[in-house]
């Protein structure tokens, strides 16, 4: 069974960085042919892909969020990781990783951040 789980500040402040970092447990993200996704649910609205790392660690991104966004990961420890650049209160959400074979198959259970000074 695999098993994902977010982890990293509740609060950010307005211009820093969010970072948060998805440990997987059950399963390689080195595997092939999985990719490990990251989401996000802002308050009163869907569901909004933000990217995705490959299991060979090749990068791809929202369009949207592209300038801003970064994905990587630590194979030795089995994490990938979110970094948004100079977020603003609109980047308050909900935010999962989740396996990605086309769709969703594993989620985390989400974290919530507040970006506020």
């Amino acid at each position: 069974q695999v098993q994902l789980q977010e982890s990293g500040p509740g609060l950010v402040k307005p211009s820093q960085t969010l970072s948060l970092t998805c440990t997987v447990s059950g399963g390689s993200i080195t595997t092939g042919y999985y990719a490990w996704s990251w989401i996000r649910q802002p308050p009163g609205k869907g569901l909004e892909w933000m990217g995705v790392i490959t299991y060979d660690g090749s990068t791809y991104y929202s369009p949207s969020l592209k300038s801003r966004t970064s994905i990587s990961r630590d194979t030795s420890k089995n994490q990938f990781s979110l970094q948004l650049k100079s977020v603003t209160p609109e980047d308050t959400a909900v935010y999962y990783c989740a396996r990605d074979l086309g769709g969703m198959d594993y989620w985390g259970q989400g974290t919530q951040v507040t970006v506020s000074s």
